[in-house]
């Protein structure tokens, strides 16, 4: 008898460049711990995390500048003071998504793949074609 297997749920996305809509934002004061959950028009997901408190109670500031640059990229409006991070909810960034490998802790035989969301720009929504593995020969196909 087949059993059919269904997706995990988890997939980290490839290196490449994307738009994303930011679709969740959690801040939990207490910690000064925001989570961003973006997603692309495929529904592949990335967590941006900033620590924006550090355990003393002292404001990180580069979490700060990096969360800040962030939100006003994503807004579109590089005079803003201050927001309220549900504003963040609907909007729209391109980005580049970069892969870290480093050897396991728990395992050094494995290894581990970090993303990180680097050069974001401001966008207005989902292009009619976005980019799936980032390389450039897949553009090719289309020819």
């Amino acid at each position: 008898m087949a059993i059919k297997l269904v997706e995990t749920g988890f997939s980290i996305i490839p290196e490449g460049t994307y738009i994303f809509k930011i679709v969740e934002v959690e801040y939990k004061k207490d910690f000064g711990k925001m989570i961003v959950t973006l997603a692309t028009q495929k529904g592949m997901k990335q967590i941006e995390r900033y620590g924006l408190v550090k355990s003393n109670g002292e404001a990180n500031e580069g979490a700060m500048k990096a969360f800040s640059f962030f939100a006003k990229t994503a807004l579109n409006d590089f005079s803003l003071d201050e927001i309220d991070e549900n504003d963040l909810i609907g909007c729209y960034l391109k980005g580049d998504i970069e892969h870290n490998i480093v050897a396991s802790t728990k395992d050094p035989d494995k290894t581990v793949t970090f993303t990180k969301l680097t050069n974001v720009e401001p966008a207005l929504g989902f292009e009619e074609s976005e980019s799936a593995t980032g390389d450039p020969l897949d553009a090719l196909d289309d020819l």
